[in-house]
């Protein structure tokens, strides 16, 4: 078998499918694309659709019976021979292109692969396709993105995009951070103020945190997505295999919930949303029994809303001033025979963790839910490097990797920012997120199981516009990509970055916006 990744680079395959074997007759393609399928499989015939609509974008057209000169692209299930989930094999000979997938997953994977194969094509104003045989499976089943909406909120359009792009690159996870200390941006019908008030702040920070003194821009921002536009975004990545993960935050990063249900702080409040960044005081009162009464009809309502088994809670960043000083919180620490705040907010933790599986969802939280004891059947996300993780998966718990130093993509992307776009600080060049590996060594070999994969972060709050999203996000998204679909022994920067070039022009023929000065 001549399975030399290398002599498919001009491809441009991101992310490196698992095994790429050159067969002997290339294929010379038509403008016309003939798609067979089993018209009764409703599933497959949603990919199909979706097949469809993206290749007719690049200039092909679908064929009809009565055409003669086409290219057929042969679509099928079959789990007898692809065995792993997601999976899929692709074959393109003279008899036209045949791609078998284990599962609809695998066949909408496929499908990347080939949008990705055509466009190229087409780019290079090429005929010919080189005849292969490409099998593909993916290295991690969690590979995710984050978007932060609580500090900027992006418009619906956008996020269907973040969506798309997402799935053009095989990774399966959006996880939406819907509610932070300026703004919540998700509406619960027990309680209307966090939509009208909670969802807005009287003003944003103008320039960086670290500019003093603090100029503000004294206007009202806010918003909020409708419950029937967040059912369209779930319908709309459900058709494009992805789950959204909705975050809400607790205990901390709460300062916007408090504004509209003060009693449900340490002082009564009054509180605002917050117009600056950062870490805040005001959080859930740990002591108080109707914070919990509130975050379980929250949680009950958000989690018949989305359909995925996660639902993330934050845990981080949770100071402790307030329960120190608060004596309901106090209370709760003599009553439940707690040593300090930390296990205060284990407490808590494990509180959520039985209100979330009385609702059938498994709590996520960040790294800092392991403070003070792991709730039991909680993953853990590790964002303040990789300990928390490698603690967590040598515990025996499930971990999600998403490193400040390899996938912050909020982080500038040139060592020399003086012409960037402002972001919130560090230094996060494209090589260091190929470099990313979710497995570290100090886990045992016995526990590498529980690493679900890797997710990148975007946090919003120097991000206010979807063009600098997209800016800040590719093209570091596609060597995060890579990481977590790829093989570990397929990985190769060289390779990655011919293929790249490749890419980028595909990104720019869908008109999406991406940095051009990476480094």
């Amino acid at each position: 078998m001549n399975n030399n990744l290398n002599n498919f680079n001009e491809l441009g395959f991101v992310p490196i499918p698992s095994s790429i074997e050159k067969l002997d007759l290339d294929i010379v393609l038509t403008n016309n694309i003939k798609v067979l399928y089993d018209d009764n499989d409703k599933a497959l015939k949603k990919i199909c659709d979706y097949f469809e609509e993206n290749f007719s974008r690049f200039g092909f057209k679908l064929s009809t019976n009565n055409e003669k000169n086409c290219t057929n692209v042969y679509f099928t299930i079959n789990k007898d021979i692809i065995k792993k989930d997601e999976s899929y094999t692709m074959k393109i000979d003279d008899n036209g292109m045949m791609l078998i997938g284990r599962d609809y997953r695998g066949i909408f994977y496929g499908v990347q692969t080939l949008l990705q194969l055509l466009e190229t094509t087409r780019i290079n104003n090429e005929l010919k396709i080189p005849s292969m045989k490409i099998e593909d499976e993916p290295r991690f089943q969690w590979r995710g993105m984050m978007l932060d909406v609580g500090r900027h909120m992006m418009p619906l359009d956008f996020i269907k995009r973040c969506i798309d792009i997402t799935a053009s690159h095989k990774m399966n996870i959006f996880h939406w951070h819907l509610t932070e200390d300026q703004g919540w941006r998700i509406p619960i019908k027990n309680f209307p103020k966090l939509k009208s008030i909670a969802a807005f702040r009287k003003e944003t920070l103008i320039g960086h945190y670290n500019d003093k003194p603090h100029k503000f821009d004294n206007s009202k921002y806010g918003g909020y997505y409708t419950i029937k536009q967040i059912n369209e975004i779930i319908e709309y990545a459900k058709d494009r295999h992805i789950t959204i993960i909705p975050e809400i935050e607790m205990p901390g990063h709460a300062t916007a919930a408090l504004s509209a249900y003060p009693e449900l702080s340490c002082t009564g409040g009054p509180h605002e949303s917050e117009t600056v960044w950062g870490i805040h005081k005001e959080v859930y009162c740990a002591g108080n029994e109707d914070t919990f009464k509130f975050l379980e009809k929250v949680l009950e309502e958000v989690s018949k809303v989305f359909p995925g088994p996660y639902i993330h809670i934050g845990g981080d960043e949770c100071p402790k001033d307030r329960w120190s000083e608060c004596e309901k919180c106090q209370k709760r620490i003599l009553s439940e025979k707690l040593k300090d705040e930390n296990e205060l907010q284990s407490y808590f933790i494990k509180r959520i963790e039985k209100v979330l599986l009385k609702f059938n969802k498994r709590l996520i939280g960040w790294d800092e839910i392991l403070e003070g004891g792991l709730a039991p059947n909680a993953v853990v996300h590790s964002w303040r490097g990789m300990d928390g993780g490698i603690e967590a998966a040598n515990a025996g718990h499930e971990v999600i990797m998403s490193p400040t130093t390899n996938v912050y993509f909020d982080y500038y992307q040139l060592k020399d920012s003086k012409n960037e776009p402002l972001a919130i600080g560090g230094y996060l060049p494209l090589s260091k997120v190929y470099d990313f590996e979710p497995i570290p060594e100090k886990i045992d070999k016995s526990k590498r199981h529980l690493i679900l994969g890797g997710q990148a972060n975007l946090w919003t709050e120097y991000i206010q516009t979807p063009e600098q999203a997209e800016y800040m996000l590719l093209p570091r998204l596609c060597a995060l990509a890579e990481t977590v679909w790829s093989q570990k022994d397929r990985k190769n920067y060289s390779s990655f970055e011919v293929r790249l070039s490749k890419h980028l022009q595909r990104l720019e023929q869908k008109k999406i916006n991406y940095s051009k000065n990476y480094e």
